[in-house]
Protein backbone atom coordinates (compact mmCIF):
# COMPACT_ATOMS: atom_id res chain seq x y z
CA UNK A 1 0.00 0.00 0.00
CA UNK A 2 1.07 3.61 -1.07
CA UNK A 3 1.28 5.77 2.08
CA UNK A 4 1.91 9.77 2.11
CA UNK A 5 4.87 10.66 4.66
CA UNK A 6 5.74 13.94 5.91
CA UNK A 7 9.28 14.33 4.35
CA UNK A 8 9.85 17.59 5.84
CA UNK A 9 7.88 20.47 7.39
CA UNK A 10 8.41 24.42 7.46
CA UNK A 11 6.88 27.59 8.69
CA UNK A 12 7.02 31.48 8.33
CA UNK A 13 5.71 34.53 10.35
CA UNK A 14 5.88 38.09 9.41
CA UNK A 15 8.07 40.40 11.66
CA UNK A 16 6.00 42.35 13.20
CA UNK A 17 4.23 41.61 16.64
CA UNK A 18 1.04 42.88 17.59
CA UNK A 19 0.32 41.90 21.57
CA UNK A 20 -3.20 42.35 23.21
CA UNK A 21 -1.44 45.74 24.93
CA UNK A 22 -1.11 47.01 21.62
CA UNK A 23 -4.85 46.48 20.89
CA UNK A 24 -6.29 48.05 23.71
CA UNK A 25 -4.94 51.27 22.17
CA UNK A 26 -6.73 50.68 19.24
CA UNK A 27 -10.12 49.22 19.85
CA UNK A 28 -12.04 48.60 23.39
CA UNK A 29 -10.69 45.54 24.89
CA UNK A 30 -8.19 44.52 27.05
CA UNK A 31 -5.72 41.95 27.37
CA UNK A 32 -7.39 39.99 30.52
CA UNK A 33 -10.22 39.53 28.27
CA UNK A 34 -8.76 38.66 25.26
CA UNK A 35 -6.50 35.57 26.90
CA UNK A 36 -9.65 34.82 29.46
CA UNK A 37 -11.96 34.40 26.71
CA UNK A 38 -9.33 33.46 23.88
CA UNK A 39 -5.83 31.89 25.37
CA UNK A 40 -4.39 34.60 22.72
CA UNK A 41 -1.31 36.84 23.75
CA UNK A 42 -0.27 38.11 20.61
CA UNK A 43 -0.08 37.51 17.03
CA UNK A 44 1.75 38.19 13.99
CA UNK A 45 0.54 40.68 11.70
CA UNK A 46 2.36 41.37 8.05
CA UNK A 47 3.76 44.51 6.65
CA UNK A 48 4.53 45.94 3.41
CA UNK A 49 5.84 43.70 0.97
CA UNK A 50 4.89 40.55 2.98
CA UNK A 51 2.04 38.86 1.53
CA UNK A 52 -0.04 35.30 1.15
CA UNK A 53 2.28 34.51 -1.21
CA UNK A 54 5.36 35.65 0.14
CA UNK A 55 4.63 34.00 4.11
CA UNK A 56 3.79 31.09 1.85
CA UNK A 57 6.80 30.82 -0.23
CA UNK A 58 9.13 31.34 2.92
CA UNK A 59 7.51 28.04 4.35
CA UNK A 60 7.93 26.34 1.36
CA UNK A 61 11.99 27.17 1.57
CA UNK A 62 12.01 26.05 5.06
CA UNK A 63 10.20 22.66 4.36
CA UNK A 64 12.58 21.52 1.11
CA UNK A 65 15.60 22.65 3.56
CA UNK A 66 14.13 20.68 6.17
CA UNK A 67 13.77 17.74 3.65
CA UNK A 68 17.56 17.66 1.95
CA UNK A 69 15.08 18.16 -1.27
CA UNK A 70 14.55 21.25 -3.74
CA UNK A 71 12.03 22.41 -6.12
CA UNK A 72 12.95 19.89 -8.61
CA UNK A 73 12.08 17.15 -6.69
CA UNK A 74 8.43 18.47 -6.29
CA UNK A 75 5.58 17.39 -8.38
CA UNK A 76 2.60 19.20 -7.03
CA UNK A 77 2.05 22.13 -4.83
CA UNK A 78 -1.20 22.66 -3.12
CA UNK A 79 -1.75 26.13 -1.27
CA UNK A 80 -4.76 26.41 1.16
CA UNK A 81 -5.87 29.99 1.71
CA UNK A 82 -8.42 31.88 1.83
CA UNK A 83 -6.02 35.35 1.50
CA UNK A 84 -4.68 34.94 -1.86
CA UNK A 85 -2.69 37.55 -3.39
CA UNK A 86 -4.99 38.74 -6.22
CA UNK A 87 -8.75 36.74 -7.61
CA UNK A 88 -6.12 34.88 -9.98
CA UNK A 89 -3.82 33.07 -10.91
CA UNK A 90 -4.09 31.11 -7.87
CA UNK A 91 -1.14 32.07 -5.36
CA UNK A 92 0.04 28.38 -5.15
CA UNK A 93 1.07 29.22 -9.24
CA UNK A 94 2.82 32.60 -7.81
CA UNK A 95 4.57 30.35 -5.48
CA UNK A 96 5.69 27.78 -7.35
CA UNK A 97 7.50 30.74 -9.87
CA UNK A 98 9.06 32.25 -6.42
CA UNK A 99 10.46 28.58 -6.24
CA UNK A 100 11.86 28.71 -9.90
CA UNK A 101 9.53 25.49 -10.38
CA UNK A 102 8.67 25.76 -13.70
CA UNK A 103 7.16 21.64 -14.00
CA UNK A 104 4.33 19.84 -12.44
CA UNK A 105 1.02 21.80 -11.66
CA UNK A 106 -0.39 24.13 -8.82
CA UNK A 107 -3.07 24.83 -7.19
CA UNK A 108 -5.31 26.62 -4.21
CA UNK A 109 -8.07 25.25 -1.95
CA UNK A 110 -10.23 27.24 0.01
CA UNK A 111 -11.67 25.64 2.92
CA UNK A 112 -11.08 28.90 5.37
CA UNK A 113 -9.47 27.43 8.39
CA UNK A 114 -9.89 23.47 7.77
CA UNK A 115 -8.04 24.51 4.51
CA UNK A 116 -4.66 23.06 5.47
CA UNK A 117 -6.89 19.71 6.31
CA UNK A 118 -8.81 19.34 2.76
CA UNK A 119 -5.49 20.47 1.14
CA UNK A 120 -3.05 17.55 3.11
CA UNK A 121 -6.46 15.13 1.80
CA UNK A 122 -6.27 16.24 -1.27
CA UNK A 123 -2.26 16.06 -1.46
CA UNK A 124 -2.96 12.15 -0.40
CA UNK A 125 -5.64 11.13 -3.01
CA UNK A 126 -2.89 12.59 -5.39
CA UNK A 127 -0.23 10.19 -4.20
CA UNK A 128 -2.41 7.14 -3.53
CA UNK A 129 -4.00 7.29 -6.98
CA UNK A 130 0.03 7.39 -8.34
CA UNK A 131 -0.48 11.03 -9.89
CA UNK A 132 2.28 12.65 -7.59
CA UNK A 133 5.38 11.62 -5.64
CA UNK A 134 6.01 14.54 -3.72
CA UNK A 135 3.51 17.18 -2.79
CA UNK A 136 4.19 20.27 -1.25
CA UNK A 137 1.47 21.15 1.06
CA UNK A 138 1.26 24.87 2.43
CA UNK A 139 -1.67 26.91 4.76
CA UNK A 140 -0.62 30.48 4.28
CA UNK A 141 -3.12 33.57 5.45
CA UNK A 142 -3.20 37.16 5.51
CA UNK A 143 -6.15 37.56 7.58
CA UNK A 144 -5.17 41.16 8.40
CA UNK A 145 -5.92 42.20 5.63
CA UNK A 146 -9.73 41.33 5.97
CA UNK A 147 -10.51 42.33 9.21
CA UNK A 148 -12.50 45.42 10.26
CA UNK A 149 -10.12 46.65 12.57
CA UNK A 150 -13.15 48.33 14.53
CA UNK A 151 -14.93 44.92 15.25
CA UNK A 152 -13.29 44.01 18.82
CA UNK A 153 -15.17 40.98 18.47
CA UNK A 154 -12.33 39.82 15.64
CA UNK A 155 -9.80 41.52 15.19
CA UNK A 156 -8.19 40.68 18.38
CA UNK A 157 -8.29 36.98 17.29
CA UNK A 158 -6.27 36.77 14.23
CA UNK A 159 -2.69 36.18 12.67
CA UNK A 160 -0.82 36.15 9.44
CA UNK A 161 1.45 33.34 8.87
CA UNK A 162 2.29 29.92 7.00
CA UNK A 163 3.32 26.77 7.41
CA UNK A 164 4.13 23.93 4.96
CA UNK A 165 4.96 20.08 4.62
CA UNK A 166 6.09 18.01 2.09
CA UNK A 167 4.43 14.82 1.45
CA UNK A 168 6.26 11.63 -0.57
CA UNK A 169 5.13 8.26 -1.59
CA UNK A 170 6.33 5.44 0.34
CA UNK A 171 5.52 1.55 0.92
CA UNK A 172 3.44 0.71 3.48
CA UNK A 173 2.05 -2.22 5.06
CA UNK A 174 -1.62 -1.30 5.08
CA UNK A 175 -1.50 -1.04 8.91
CA UNK A 176 -1.66 1.45 11.77
CA UNK A 177 1.70 0.84 12.09
CA UNK A 178 2.58 2.35 8.73
CA UNK A 179 4.12 5.89 8.53
CA UNK A 180 2.12 8.30 6.95
CA UNK A 181 -1.57 9.41 6.24
CA UNK A 182 -3.67 6.64 7.69
CA UNK A 183 -7.26 8.14 7.33
CA UNK A 184 -8.52 11.92 6.48
CA UNK A 185 -12.09 12.72 7.37
CA UNK A 186 -14.04 15.53 5.61
CA UNK A 187 -16.95 17.13 6.34
CA UNK A 188 -19.14 20.71 5.63
CA UNK A 189 -22.73 22.11 5.67
CA UNK A 190 -23.45 25.04 3.58
CA UNK A 191 -26.44 25.62 6.13
CA UNK A 192 -23.97 27.63 8.36
CA UNK A 193 -22.76 30.28 5.79
CA UNK A 194 -23.93 33.24 7.86
CA UNK A 195 -22.18 32.48 11.16
CA UNK A 196 -18.75 32.98 9.70
CA UNK A 197 -18.15 34.76 6.19
CA UNK A 198 -16.61 38.03 4.45
CA UNK A 199 -19.37 40.17 3.12
CA UNK A 200 -17.92 41.15 -0.01
CA UNK A 201 -16.38 39.27 -3.08
CA UNK A 202 -15.80 39.35 -6.90
CA UNK A 203 -19.28 38.56 -8.08
CA UNK A 204 -21.30 40.31 -5.24
CA UNK A 205 -19.52 43.56 -4.13
CA UNK A 206 -16.87 43.94 -6.36
CA UNK A 207 -14.94 44.40 -2.98
CA UNK A 208 -12.22 42.12 -1.03
CA UNK A 209 -14.87 42.66 2.02
CA UNK A 210 -14.72 42.11 5.78
CA UNK A 211 -14.78 38.93 8.18
CA UNK A 212 -17.97 38.76 10.24
CA UNK A 213 -18.70 35.93 12.62
CA UNK A 214 -21.17 34.67 15.38
CA UNK A 215 -19.05 34.22 18.01
CA UNK A 216 -21.32 32.17 20.03
CA UNK A 217 -22.71 30.37 17.66
CA UNK A 218 -19.40 29.55 16.24
CA UNK A 219 -18.21 27.91 19.96
CA UNK A 220 -21.86 26.38 20.31
CA UNK A 221 -20.89 24.05 16.97
CA UNK A 222 -17.06 23.94 16.99
CA UNK A 223 -16.92 21.11 19.86
CA UNK A 224 -19.42 18.72 18.67
CA UNK A 225 -18.18 19.07 14.67
CA UNK A 226 -14.73 18.36 15.69
CA UNK A 227 -15.77 15.22 17.78
CA UNK A 228 -17.60 14.20 14.93
CA UNK A 229 -14.85 13.79 12.54
CA UNK A 230 -12.34 12.74 15.20
CA UNK A 231 -14.30 9.26 15.86
CA UNK A 232 -14.63 8.47 12.35
CA UNK A 233 -11.38 8.56 11.87
CA UNK A 234 -10.72 6.15 15.33
CA UNK A 235 -13.61 3.87 13.80
CA UNK A 236 -11.96 4.01 10.17
CA UNK A 237 -8.49 3.08 11.93
CA UNK A 238 -9.75 1.14 15.10
CA UNK A 239 -7.38 3.56 17.37
CA UNK A 240 -8.89 5.01 20.44
CA UNK A 241 -7.67 8.47 22.25
CA UNK A 242 -5.52 6.17 24.43
CA UNK A 243 -3.64 5.56 20.99
CA UNK A 244 -3.01 9.56 20.13
CA UNK A 245 0.68 10.51 21.19
CA UNK A 246 -0.40 14.19 20.04
CA UNK A 247 -3.21 16.08 18.93
CA UNK A 248 -2.40 18.98 17.00
CA UNK A 249 -6.20 21.09 16.69
CA UNK A 250 -6.62 24.53 14.52
CA UNK A 251 -5.73 27.18 16.51
CA UNK A 252 -8.68 28.86 17.05
CA UNK A 253 -9.64 29.46 20.52
CA UNK A 254 -8.18 28.01 23.52
CA UNK A 255 -11.60 27.12 25.20
CA UNK A 256 -12.70 25.06 22.12
CA UNK A 257 -9.13 23.09 22.42
CA UNK A 258 -9.94 22.10 25.88
CA UNK A 259 -13.19 21.64 25.54
CA UNK A 260 -12.67 19.06 22.06
CA UNK A 261 -9.73 17.43 24.34
CA UNK A 262 -11.85 16.83 26.92
CA UNK A 263 -14.56 15.56 24.96
CA UNK A 264 -12.67 13.17 23.66
CA UNK A 265 -10.74 12.05 26.46
CA UNK A 266 -7.10 13.04 25.57
CA UNK A 267 -5.20 14.62 27.84
CA UNK A 268 -3.83 18.48 27.77
CA UNK A 269 -0.04 17.62 28.07
CA UNK A 270 -0.76 15.54 24.59
CA UNK A 271 -2.06 18.89 22.73
CA UNK A 272 0.05 21.46 20.94
CA UNK A 273 -1.44 24.59 21.59
CA UNK A 274 0.65 27.63 19.83
CA UNK A 275 -2.67 29.83 19.88
CA UNK A 276 -1.17 32.15 22.21
CA UNK A 277 1.49 33.23 20.23
CA UNK A 278 0.20 32.96 16.58
CA UNK A 279 -3.66 33.73 17.46
CA UNK A 280 -6.11 32.56 14.71
CA UNK A 281 -4.01 32.17 11.75
CA UNK A 282 -6.77 30.23 9.64
CA UNK A 283 -5.61 27.34 7.59
CA UNK A 284 -2.01 28.40 8.22
CA UNK A 285 -2.42 27.44 12.45
CA UNK A 286 -2.12 23.48 11.62
CA UNK A 287 0.92 23.66 9.75
CA UNK A 288 2.57 26.20 12.08
CA UNK A 289 1.81 24.20 15.22
CA UNK A 290 3.07 20.86 13.50
CA UNK A 291 6.29 22.95 13.00
CA UNK A 292 6.78 24.19 16.13
CA UNK A 293 6.39 20.73 17.56
CA UNK A 294 8.48 19.07 15.40
CA UNK A 295 11.57 21.76 15.83
CA UNK A 296 11.31 21.42 19.43
CA UNK A 297 11.36 17.32 19.25
CA UNK A 298 8.17 16.99 21.03
CA UNK A 299 6.55 15.64 17.54
CA UNK A 300 9.10 12.49 16.88
CA UNK A 301 9.06 9.74 14.34
CA UNK A 302 6.65 6.77 14.64
CA UNK A 303 4.59 9.21 16.67
CA UNK A 304 0.56 8.81 16.16
CA UNK A 305 -0.71 12.57 15.79
CA UNK A 306 -3.95 13.64 15.15
CA UNK A 307 -4.81 16.90 13.05
CA UNK A 308 -8.30 18.70 13.10
CA UNK A 309 -9.80 21.96 11.60
CA UNK A 310 -13.29 23.65 11.42
CA UNK A 311 -14.13 27.00 9.55
CA UNK A 312 -16.30 29.18 7.72
CA UNK A 313 -18.76 27.31 5.55
CA UNK A 314 -19.04 25.33 8.04
CA UNK A 315 -16.25 23.15 7.08
CA UNK A 316 -14.53 20.84 9.52
CA UNK A 317 -12.24 17.71 9.10
CA UNK A 318 -9.55 15.34 10.62
CA UNK A 319 -6.33 13.47 8.96
CA UNK A 320 -4.85 10.96 11.34
CA UNK A 321 -0.85 10.55 10.94
CA UNK A 322 1.79 8.47 12.10
CA UNK A 323 4.96 10.81 11.70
Amino acid sequence: MIRSVVRGFGAALPKRVVTNQELESKVDTSDEWIVQRTGIRQRYIAGEGETTASLGEAAARAALDNAGLTAADIDLIILATSTPDNTFPATAVNIQNRLGMHHGAAFDVQAVCSGFIYAVTTADAYIRGGLARRVLVIGAETFSRILDWSDRTTCVLFGDGAGAIILEAQAGEGTIADRGILTAKLRSDGAHREKLYVDGGPSTTGTVGHLRMEGREVFKHAVGMITDVIEAAFEATGTTAEDIDWLVPHQANRRIIDGSAKKLGIPLDKVVVTVDLHGNTSAASIPLALNTAAADGRIKKGDLVLLEAMGGGFTWGSVLIRW
